[in-house]
């Protein structure tokens, strides 16, 4: 078994069970159910690693958990990003330090998205910056991963569903090992 597999065990087993983001699901129940979305559409190994992943840098971070409501962003892309790039390849790093970037872009460039937001990530959308402006729009297009963070942004915003019967973590592990370096 691989260090990382051992590592986000131990995350999960450890922190799992906080609260996601003034949600009403775990970190844990949001990230199976972010990646049980992403295997369901077909998505490739990479972005269902990414999509499990993508948001412990909420549970790296040492902030207090009503951060948000203190006006801190917790820059948990970029934690989450530095973290996993010394296990993965950037098809599983780059989709996930760009999820928030996607959401922004996706407030800019379709209608009626930003009033799909939970209020939660609508604080969290304040505190990263707000919609897009559009050089902005046009810069996040060019790069190789944009559409797979658009991907893992959809099914992150949907994947909050409290009770909802998921793959458990060990169904992923074999799929994180084939994935990593």
């Amino acid at each position: 078994m691989k260090e990382i597999t051992q590592k986000v065990q131990i995350m999960f087993a450890e922190l799992g069970n906080s609260q996601y983001g003034g949600e009403s699901v775990s970190q844990l129940e949001h990230a199976l159910q972010c990646a049980q979305l992403a295997k369901d559409h077909g998505a490739s190994s990479a972005l269902i690693i990414a999509c499990l992943l993508h948001d412990v840098g909420h549970i790296l971070h040492a902030l207090p958990d009503d951060a948000p409501d203190m006006g801190i962003d917790d820059q948990h892309e970029n934690l989450a990003h530095d973290f996993l790039t010394t296990y993965f390849h950037e098809n599983v790093t780059e989709p996930i330090r760009l999820h928030v970037d996607a959401k922004r872009y996706l407030c800019t460039r379709e209608t009626g998205y930003q009033d799909l937001l939970s209020e939660p990530s609508l604080i969290s959308l304040q505190l990263q910056g707000g919609a897009m402006k559009e050089e902005e729009c046009q810069a996040f297009e060019q790069n190789p991963y944009f559409q797979s963070a658009i991907e893992l942004r959809k099914y992150d915003d949907t994947a909050k569903i409290p009770g909802l019967q998921v793959l458990p973590l060990a169904y992923y592990l074999d799929i994180l090992e084939e994935v990593s370096l």
